[in-house]
């Protein structure tokens, strides 16, 4: 009785029995490749449009096998084809599934084409359009960043350097922080989009056809922006995949920057803002409690784009060239790391918009109860001529004076402030009040209020960006 299954028929009659049925379910993709579908018949559509063109096969046979191949969409769609293991890949069971509704011209579509420059390209057709999608989502949150400074760029936030607090600051422009890293996020996958969108279609297995294929012709109806010129890299590379990672992993350390930040705002001691019922959950057995779930969910997948990083880099740092079997473990990392970016997106701009209000009167009071106007004593007395440095040491001693009389610097009275100085006069105590502190730092790109409101304008601008 023969051991063959219909895994057997994917390969010629060089072997003469089928796989073993566990290395049979080790070695399928189809589980997970499964979702790189409708980008194969999009490749195989333009692959057989490209044989009829050049005359390899028929206009007749070309049409059926564009027909036939759309067909096998639809049945996808409508969950009427649902190819399993046996199938070994998406890229078979497409093709063997169109054999069966147009017949042996089916058998057809294969001619000057390796699986190793289709999976190639329909890696690249997937990745495009995930990118596409990507983008949109951080214009999405830079939406809501951008709605949230403008009703907030004269309320005060507390700003901290060594998680200790340092320097008064608009809302709106520790806000709009996130919006420069997130807009680099997406200038930075608009690069990787012109790098993904080359096509490998054509290269072969490794070394090309000897059927006379039009390569740009492929391209051209793929909407590919140019084609691969060494048809060992075209099947080989995957330095596209290893940026969008990378571009990934860093879309995911500014969410989760923003998590912690929010995550720190939400607790009691900090109290600068309270989480919404639709954006929160409370404890199985402490009544009191308000999780940040969302953040803290966000935070810790970071590590698993992290990991697909270093996943991939670990599979390409030694594979030969060209195709090895080891690039089947790419499809994956690339999956999962898509999903768990456009998740993450998705929930943080829903947090942003919905799930957070800023409690203004807790962050007046704040910027209210520390020495983070202590810098500007020193520029006090620099614009009056004392030396910065002077400035500097003689505030220090102020702030450690003032610390052990338990009082803060806007207590001091007008002859106490003369004693340390005789430069210091009445306007003193307008000069480090928390609005006016904000206010005077007006340099280009700080967090005065006349610069932030030019960055939110500018910020505007930047989101009209197309590429």
């Amino acid at each position: 009785m023969s051991n063959a299954s219909p895994a057997s028929s994917t390969w010629s009659q060089r072997f003469e029995s089928a796989l073993h049925p566990a290395i049979a379910r080790f070695n399928a993709s189809i589980e997970f490749d499964i979702a790189l579908i409708e980008y194969d018949i999009n490749g195989s559509q333009a692959h057989a449009r490209m044989l009829a063109h050049t005359g390899i096969i028929s206009s007749d046979e070309g049409e059926q096998l564009v027909a036939g191949l759309e067909q096998v969409r639809q049945e996808y769609r409508q969950g009427y084809f649902t190819p399993g293991v046996e199938a070994e890949d998406v890229h078979f069971a497409v093709e063997r599934r169109l054999t069966e509704i147009v017949g042996d011209v089916g058998k057809k579509l294969h001619t000057a084409r390796s699986r190793n420059d289709q999976v190639g390209t329909d890696t690249r057709l997937y990745l495009r359009d995930q990118i596409q999608q990507i983008r949109v989502q951080l214009r999405d949150f830079q939406t809501v960043l951008v709605t949230l400074a403008d009703q907030h760029v004269e309320t005060l936030i507390p700003g901290y350097t060594h998680l200790q607090r340092a320097q008064p600051l608009s809302l709106a422009h520790h806000l709009l922080a996130y919006f420069e890293m997130s807009q680099r996020d997406w200038e930075r996958l608009g690069e990787i989009h012109r790098r993904v969108n080359v096509s490998p279609l054509g290269s072969g297995a490794l070394a090309g056809t000897t059927f006379p294929i039009d390569r740009h012709y492929t391209a051209q109806l793929l909407d590919f922006g140019d084609v691969y010129a060494n048809s060992l890299d075209g099947v080989s590379d995957r330095d596209f995949a290893i940026e969008f990672l990378c571009a990934a992993s860093l879309i995911m350390v500014h969410l989760s920057r923003l998590s912690e930040e929010i995550i720190l705002w939400a607790s009691q001691e900090f109290s600068f803002v309270t989480l919404t019922d639709s954006c929160a959950t409370g404890s199985s057995i402490m009544p009191q409690k308000k999780n940040p779930d969302v953040p803290e969910l966000v935070r810790g997948k970071v590590g698993r784009v992290f990991g697909h990083l270093q996943g991939m880099l670990v599979l390409m740092k030694g594979l030969p060239l060209a195709y090895n079997k080891d690039l089947q473990e790419d499809k994956e990392a690339l999956f999962d790391a898509v999903t768990t970016v456009r998740a993450c997106l998705e929930a943080m701009t829903i947090l942003l918009q919905e799930g957070l209000e800023f409690r203004t009167a807790r962050l007046h009071d704040a910027v209210n109860e520390d020495f983070s106007n202590a810098t500007d004593v020193a520029d006090y007395l620099a614009a009056k001529g004392v030396p910065f440095r002077e400035a500097y040491n003689l505030v220090g001693k102020v702030v450690k004076t003032s610390l052990s009389q338990g009082k803060l610097l806007k207590d001091l009275t007008l002859d106490e402030w003369k004693r340390l100085h005789p430069a210091f006069e009445a306007d003193i105590y307008a000069a480090i009040a928390p609005a006016q502190v904000v206010a005077a730092r007006n340099s280009y790109g700080g967090t005065g209020f006349e610069q932030v409101r030019q960055a939110l304008q500018t910020a505007k601008v930047r989101m009209n960006q197309t590429s």
